[in-house]
């Protein structure tokens, strides 16, 4: 079953990339020969105008077919109006922008509607935990406290209560805490203590020595608010996405933590025993990630098509078809390689039995 939703997932979000293709080419009223769901030998298809509709046998993967995609190919004058290649750049680069844009803009409204219809997890400001010799362990603060407020202004969430700390730096705060029936007021003062993030990044952070004790309330939002939380949580997605692709790329972060095709599996599996919500979460970060790779400066990524039609903008002529071909030839070169190292991960993992990322 866990194969099934992984191929049902993948599936949907490969037909929003290509649907984004199709839609822009469509705008820029460019011919779209074949919209294909899958790679390889088609299996069932129909034709509804000029477009022929196909599903492949290798459902992994999609494409949308234009006419004039290539130079080499043959248009007559009479179609080159239709013609993707024959097409300004601005077009062009809209047609292939689509794919990406589509799948972070799915990955929103899938956000939009899991708050709508599911309610927005809070994590709530208990402790669960004091770190030894920390300022909170000198201050008095046990595990199981509920921070009500900080120097009286009300905490409602984990999220706030670290923000505050944040804010404050090293000056001393005023812990308004229950415990138990009690209201107690607590001093504590944070120190700075340099911390590596799950990024990957060093950074220099004043903390007072406290671990979230975990327990989440559902607070059920307007429609309204849905929508405002549903982008919020879109764009804070995509920034992660980006920056921690930036640190793999710098070396702060070990290429071991990529999951391959049995990583995406195992990962769907336990979404889906999380609950339909945990799912739909998972499948929209998997349409950000698929979005923003799209866009790597690989020739034959949507990025290195980007990359072609810059270069192309700056040169007022197009590359010539040697130079094309090096680099598509180098581009699959290197997605070819990054796939073994996944896959090499995903084994890795297997064999020495250690969690996911």
């Amino acid at each position: 079953m866990s194969v099934v939703w992984t191929i049902v997932i993948l599936g949907l979000l490969i037909f929003v990339h290509e649907w984004g293709h199709f839609l822009m080419a469509r705008l820029c009223r460019v011919a779209v020969k074949t919209f294909s769901l899958g790679f390889g030998p088609k299996l069932i298809g129909k034709k509804w105008g000029e477009t022929e509709y196909v599903l492949s046998a290798f459902p992994l993967g999609g494409y949308v077919k234009l006419l004039g995609e290539s130079p080499q190919e043959f248009v007559s004058e009479q179609e080159k109006h239709r013609a993707f290649y024959f097409q300004p750049i601005w077009k062009r680069f809209l047609i292939v922008i689509g794919g990406p844009l589509f799948n972070v803009l799915f990955a929103m409204v899938v956000f939009i509607f899991i708050f709508l219809l599911a309610g927005k997890p809070v994590m709530l400001p208990k402790i669960g935990d004091i770190q030894p010799n920390s300022p909170a362990a000198a201050a008095g603060l046990k595990k199981g406290d509920m921070v009500i407020a900080i120097n009286d202004k009300p905490v409602k969430s984990w999220n706030e209560l670290a923000e505050m700390i944040k804010k404050q730096g090293v000056n001393s705060l005023v812990l308004t805490v229950k415990r138990g029936e009690k209201i107690l007021k607590i001093t504590v003062t944070p120190k700075i203590e340099k911390m590596k993030t799950l990024l990957g990044d060093e950074v220099q952070r004043p903390v007072i020595g406290i671990v979230a004790a975990g327990e989440i309330k559902i607070e059920h939002i307007n429609p309204l608010l849905a929508c405002l939380e549903g982008i919020k949580q879109t764009w804070m997605t995509t920034k992660i996405t980006v920056i921690t692709l930036k640190n793999l790329i710098l070396g702060k972060l070990s290429f071991r933590m990529l999951a391959g095709p049995i990583g995406i599996v195992q990962l769907t599996t336990q979404q889906a025993r999380a609950g339909l919500a945990a799912l739909f979460s998972f499948a929209a970060l998997l349409s950000i990630n698929l979005g923003i790779i799209n866009l790597f400066p690989l020739p034959v990524l949507d990025g290195g098509h980007l990359v072609l039609f810059a270069v192309e903008s700056i040169r007022r002529k197009p590359l010539s078809m040697k130079t094309i071909e090096i680099t598509q030839k180098m581009g699959i070169a290197i997605l070819v390689f990054l796939m073994l190292i996944v896959m090499y991960n995903d084994i890795l993992r297997i064999l020495k039995k250690t969690p996911l990322p």
